[in-house]
C-alpha cells in the first residue's frame, strides 16, 4: 500500500531529541530546546512572537481565549476545515459561523463573509486548506471595516505566501500544528503566533497553567497546553531544512500535475497568481459532471495498494454545530460538494517517481 503520508524524521532529529532527553528537558517550559524553537520559527514566519503549544488544536483554543470574548459570541470559519478550526470557538463558550468556500482553492471565500456578519461576531478564523493561501486582503479589508480579529488557521501552510508574505505573518494571530503529517513536525505540537506584544503575554500566561505572583495564585483559568522539549527539539531540527522539505512538496505536485491534467473527470489543485501553494497534501475532486462516487473510487484505489483520505466534512453538515446555528439560514454547497467529490492522494516528502506513476496509472484506469 501506498500511504497517504509518512513522516520524514532522519537521524539529525534523532539526535536533537537525545539532547533535550540528555538535558533533562522531558516536561515543563525550561530548557533551551522550546525558546529556540519559538524564536526560530517565529523569524521563519516573519513575525515577533511564537508560543510553543501541545498540538495545533490547543492552539487555536488559546488563541481565541487569549481574546476573552463574551459568551455567546460569534467567530467565521471556513466551512472546508478539520472540526478542530470550530472547536477553538466552541470551547471558549463561542459560535462558530461557517463561510462557504471558493471553488477553486476550496478556500473560504472572502465575498460571502459581509452578509455573515452580525452585532454578536467579534473574528474570523480563515484556514489556508491543504496549503492554498486564502484571498488575505478582502479578507483583512472587511475585518478592518467591522473592527473584527483575524486568526489565520495555518495547520497545513507552513512557508506557503500570499503576495510575498508568509502565511500567519498577516492576521492578528495565526495558528500552526506539527502533528506527524505536516510539513515539519513535533509529532504532537503547535504553536501560536503574533506581532502583538501584549497578546504574546497573555498566550504564554495562559498557555502554563496561568500562575501568578506568588506561583500558586491564579486570577485567571487557564491550560496546561505546554509543549516539551523533547518535542521542541525535533521541531528545531525540521525546521532547519523546511526549504528543502518544501521543495519536495512542490516538485511532487508539478509531477501529479503534469501526468493527471489530461483526465477529463478531474480537477486539480490550483495556484493563483498571488499565492504560493505548499501542497501540503495533494488533492484531487471528482467534477460534478462525471457522476463518479467518491466513496467507490477510494474503494478501489484502495483494493489497487493506493491509500487516500477524504476531504473534510463542512462545518454545516456537522450536528453540534447545526444545533448551535439552528437559527441561521446557511448552507455551503462549495464546501458540501468538496466533501461529496474530493480526496486527497498519497503526498509523502519522499514519495518515489515509481510510487507516483504506480498512482497515476491506477487512477488512469478507473472506468466504473
Amino acid at each position: 500500500m501506498i500511504q497517504v503520508f509518512e513522516p520524514e524524521v532522519i537521524q539529525a532529529d534523532m539526535d536533537h531529541v537525545m539532547e533535550a532527553v540528555k538535558n533533562g528537558e522531558i516536561s515543563g517550559s525550561f530548557g533551551k530546546f522550546i525558546p529556540e524553537f519559538e524564536k526560530n520559527f517565529a523569524a521563519y514566519i516573519g513575525v515577533k512572537h511564537g508560543v510553543a503549544v501541545s498540538n495545533g488544536s490547543t492552539a487555536l483554543h488559546l488563541a481565541v481565549a487569549a481574546l476573552s470574548l463574551p459568551a455567546g459570541s460569534e467567530i467565521l470559519v471556513s466551512a472546508c476545515t478539520n472540526i478542530a478550526t470550530a472547536l477553538g470557538a466552541v470551547h471558549n463558550n463561542c459560535i462558530p459561523v461557517p463561510v462557504d468556500s471558493e471553488p477553486d482553492t476550496w478556500n473560504l471565500d472572502p465575498s460571502k463573509i459581509e452578509a455573515l456578519i452580525t452585532p454578536k461576531t467579534k473574528a474570523i478564523i480563515v484556514v489556508h486548506i491543504y496549503g492554498h493561501p486564502v484571498d488575505m486582503d478582502p479578507v483583512m479589508t472587511i475585518a478592518d471595516k467591522h473592527n473584527l480579529i483575524v486568526i489565520e488557521d495555518c495547520a497545513e501552510s507552513h512557508g506557503a505566501t500570499y503576495k510575498g508574505k508568509m502565511t500567519g505573518s498577516i492576521g492578528h494571530m495565526s495558528c500552526f500544528s506539527f502533528y506527524a503529517n505536516k510539513i515539519i513536525t513535533t509529532g504532537e505540537g503547535g504553536m501560536v503566533m503574533t506581532n502583538d506584544d501584549k497578546l504574546a503575554t497573555r498566550l504564554a500566561y495562559l498557555r502554563n497553567l496561568a500562575f501568578g505572583k506568588p506561583r500558586f495564585i491564579h486570577q485567571d483559568a487557564g491550560f496546561n497546553f505546554r509543549l516539551t522539549g523533547m518535542q521542541a527539539a525535533l521541531g528545531v531540527s525540521q525546521l532547519s531544512r523546511i526549504d528543502e522539505t518544501l521543495e519536495k512538496k512542490r516538485a511532487i505536485a508539478a509531477k501529479y500535475n503534469e501526468k493527471l491534467r489530461d483526465i477529463s473527470w478531474l480537477e486539480l489543485p490550483v495556484e493563483k497568481d498571488y499565492a504560493k501553494n505548499v501542497y501540503w497534501m495533494y488533492c484531487i475532486v471528482l467534477t460534478e459532471k462525471s457522476g463518479y462516487n467518491k466513496d467507490a473510487f477510494m474503494k478501489y484505489l484502495s483494493e489497487n495498494d493506493v491509500d487516500t483520505r477524504s476531504f473534510f466534512c463542512p462545518m454545516d453538515l456537522q450536528p453540534f454545530i447545526i444545533e448551535l446555528i439552528k437559527d441561521k439560514n446557511i448552507e455551503c454547497r462549495v464546501a458540501r460538494g468538496l466533501w461529496e467529490r474530493g480526496i486527497y492522494i498519497p503526498s509523502s516528502h519522499n514519495i518515489s517517481d515509481k510510487e507516483i506513476d504506480q498512482v497515476v496509472s491506477v487512477i488512469k484506469k478507473y472506468h466504473p
